[in-house]
């Protein structure tokens, strides 16, 4: 194993926190990422790695030296993207993670155009509402809705996405139909949270030119979008999200938009990537072109 390979495969056993994972997803054996980093130890005259039973984490000099490499790596991918070619025809496996509706309803559907434009990039997709951790997972960028948060992560705005309230003919029925954002608070609604932070997340309504929020009271709360939607359809309260979610079950009747007349301030939508990874050809090629796609769909978003 070459010096780059073996630097690669040390920066990747970092992050996995295992040798045989990383062994695995740089399709080599595990006794040859053993031999390798034994090879690396010896020709730098220092330990990087304790490993135990149950995991494998940096000594000090070793978490030196990877942070050195990850620079490294960083600086030959920027020189290699510089070169016509390589960022004319990016190549490598692209590691995506996109929330569960973002993935079927707005980029797989596309995914076919990305491929006739960068015919060399193979996929792997992952999806899903749970927070992943994109260095450890080796996930090379995330679509994401909500307000940033990670500030370890570059992130851009493809959208701000329409939001709306509904509830489905049911629970209108049986509870009414409210006129006025001040009549929620005679309402339930279907909760919603996110299980990493226990953050539960109010209705927000722009209401005489300022951004009000409103928390009702729920007998259900969720952390999955599908999960949100389907507890809507059941009549368990009122559910504010991004219309192009429900816009099928909008014309059908099995959902009806209340409060139309009050905007929402509208949910943002960001595409994340970790620092070092920003200036892969396969990245940028994959930012590019989704930044595309999400100005057909809601428009050209300046953030």
């Amino acid at each position: 194993m070459d010096r780059l390979d073996a630097l690669r495969l040390f920066t990747r056993i970092v992050e996995l926190g295992s040798f045989s994972r990383a062994a695995g997803e740089l399709d080599i054996p595990r006794a040859t990422a053993t031999y390798a980093i034994k090879e690396l130890e010896a020709r730098l005259g220092a330990r990087l790695l304790e490993r135990t039973t149950r995991q494998v984490r940096t000594t000090l000099d070793g978490r030196a030296y990877y942070e050195r490499c990850v620079h490294v790596l960083a600086e030959l991918e920027d020189a290699e993207s510089a070169l016509g070619t390589a960022a004319a025809n990016p190549r490598g496996t692209l590691r995506l993670d996109l929330h569960g509706t973002h993935a079927t309803t707005i980029v797989l559907p596309r995914i076919n155009d990305f491929r006739g434009r960068y015919p060399h990039i193979d996929l792997i997709v992952s999806s899903g509402d749970r927070l992943v951790d994109l260095v450890r997972e080796g996930i090379d960028c995330v679509i994401r809705a909500g307000t940033p948060r990670d500030s370890s992560l570059v992130a851009r705005r493809l959208a701000v996405m329409p939001e709306i309230i509904c509830a489905s003919p049911e629970y209108l029925g049986r509870f009414g139909t409210p006129t006025h954002p001040d009549e929620l608070a005679n309402h339930q609604s279907v909760g919603f949270f996110a299980s990493s932070r226990d953050i539960a997340y109010p209705f927000e309504l722009i209401v005489d030119g300022q951004t009000r929020e409103y928390s009702l009271s729920n007998w259900i709360s969720v952390n999955d979008a599908g999960s949100y939607l389907v507890a809507a359809l059941q009549g368990c309260g009122l559910v504010q999200l991004p219309r192009y979610h429900v816009e099928q079950l909008l014309r059908d009747g099995r959902l009806v938009e209340v409060l139309g007349d009050w905007a929402s301030p509208g949910l943002p939508v960001s595409v994340m990537y970790p620092y070092h990874r920003q200036l892969s050809p396969r990245v940028r090629a994959f930012i590019d072109w989704v930044t595309e796609l999400y100005a057909e769909r809601f428009g050209v978003t300046t953030g």
